[in-house]
């Protein structure tokens, strides 16, 4: 026997069909949920919207309706990125290949900016205009990101104004200067000790640009330390930081218990107390001393300083790819270069950023030696105009076979010696040649330099 419909169930089945109908979802970015009272109707627009990050642009589903938005975000790059909304809601550090939810709650119709909020990362193009629309988002995607379309609405007379106008800023003066030579007390045995103060301070990173630097004695690199072969050292740290510190030698060979590796050579420096590191530095070295403890925060906002001890082997009297050095080579000046990319202090050359990076002058037929030291987070390839770099020695080991090039990548924790030989009068530039270190939309900055040749 054949049940019969009921009016009532079918009446009910079309009712229930219908509020189906009204609560599919009507696009492809968004779900309308109905919300009801006896008085009023409202339908609210809740999107969640496909970001994606990598080095140095935002790309990806940047128009979306007005209303509930969400992103996911994937980090693409091969460093540690951040997203935030400008003077809004942000997201943590996300690792390369890592995901992260950002909840930006109501959103009205306009336009609102997107930014890596690491230090260097907006300027260097990771910045992006989200549009929220009254109606259904149009498909958008992509990124200012320093990288321009070909039509009418770019102002290409105006980007190269900005550019010149920034290159012409150069130098800068800006407050404070880091690799100040730090001259050693000489103790009654013949002990070189050197006096270290961790703190924050203020630093002035470019013009106008002040951070908050985790730094010894007050600057950014450090002092540069130099002691000859067979020297008895001591480093004495006191610390004013508000966390424990600890200090590495990063390339000098030293006793275990010296190796500055909390808690396992060491306990660490507490807040307001003091450590010495005693050790005998044997053999020629170009080396690094910073932080280990929390070194992701502590060394990328500036507790890094250089050490070199002796100096280095030169190739004198060797031709190499038919350049002959002279057998009484001499050395007219010796240059520590910190490259830093990371932290508060950001793209920079020995702690500034262009234009507030330190000129280097010198003269035609000069020999110059140049100390490479990555304290950074990711490669540099560091380019000199006209002038090729003969690399003598790797993280400070002389090099049994020299050899000259004009872009030299150094690597994090590497350090490269190159000797450098002008031979012709001018201004000649010398910057990382990952092109959006050195160039923004808002002009040149960061990692570029110059020398000037008479």
């Amino acid at each position: 026997m054949e049940s019969e419909q009921q009016p009532g169930i079918f009446v009910a089945g079309f009712v229930l069909a219908a509020m189906a109908i009204i609560v599919t979802p009507i696009t492809a970015i968004g779900i309308i949920s109905a919300v009801r009272d006896k008085s009023t109707a409202t339908a609210t627009v809740a999107t969640t919207a496909n970001v994606s990050l990598k080095e140095f642009s935002i790309t990806g589903d940047l128009a979306v309706p007005a209303g509930n938005v969400t992103l996911a975000i994937t980090n693409a790059g091969s460093q540690v990125h951040n997203l935030a909304l400008k003077n809004g809601a942000g997201t943590k550090n996300i690792s390369s290949g890592q995901t992260d939810t950002l909840s930006l709650g109501t959103l009205a119709p306009g336009t609102y900016t997107l930014a890596c909020l690491i230090p260097g990362h907006e300027a260097a193009g990771m910045h992006a205009e989200l549009t929220v629309t009254a109606g259904a988002a149009q498909a958008a995607s992509g990124s200012t990101g320093g990288a321009h379309d070909h039509n009418a609405t770019t102002d290409y007379v105006a980007l190269d104004k900005v550019m010149t106008d920034s290159i012409l800023k150069f130098p800068a003066t800006t407050k404070g200067q880091g690799n100040e030579p730090l001259a050693p007390k000489i103790l009654a045995d013949g002990t070189k000790e050197f006096d270290l103060t961790t703190e924050i301070v203020d630093w002035e990173v470019s013009p106008g640009k002040i951070v908050q630097a985790w730094a010894y004695n007050a600057m950014v690199p450090g002092p540069m330390i130099h002691t000859d072969v067979g020297d008895k050292v001591k480093l004495v740290v006191t610390n004013k930081l508000p966390m424990g510190t600890d200090v590495h030698v990063h390339g000098i060979e030293m006793p275990f218990e010296m190796d500055g590796v909390s808690p396992i050579t060491q306990q660490l420096i507490a807040p307001n107390t003091t450590f010495t590191y005693s050790f005998t530095t044997d053999k020629a070295a170009v080396a690094m001393y910073h932080a280990h403890n929390h070194g992701d925060v502590q060394i990328t906002n500036g507790l890094f300083g250089t050490f070199i001890v002796g100096a280095m082997a030169l190739p004198a009297g060797r031709t190499i790819s038919g350049v002959s050095i002279p057998t009484d080579v001499k050395v007219s000046q010796e240059i520590p270069m910190v490259l830093n990319d990371a932290g508060v202090i950001g793209l920079s050359l020995n702690g500034k950023s262009f234009p507030a990076t330190q000129p280097y002058k010198a003269k035609v037929g000069d020999w110059i030696e140049i100390h490479y030291f990555n304290e950074g987070l990711q490669i540099h390839p560091m380019h000199q105009h006209r002038f090729p770099q003969l690399v003598i020695a790797k993280d400070g080991i002389a090099l049994d076979q020299p050899y000259w090039v004009d872009t030299l990548t150094v690597a994090p924790g590497e350090r490269y010696t190159v000797l450098m030989h002008p031979d012709a009068k001018g201004t000649w530039v010398w910057h990382c040649h990952i092109l959006n270190h050195v160039e923004s939309d808002t002009g040149a900055f960061g990692m570029l330099t110059a020398w000037i040749i008479e």
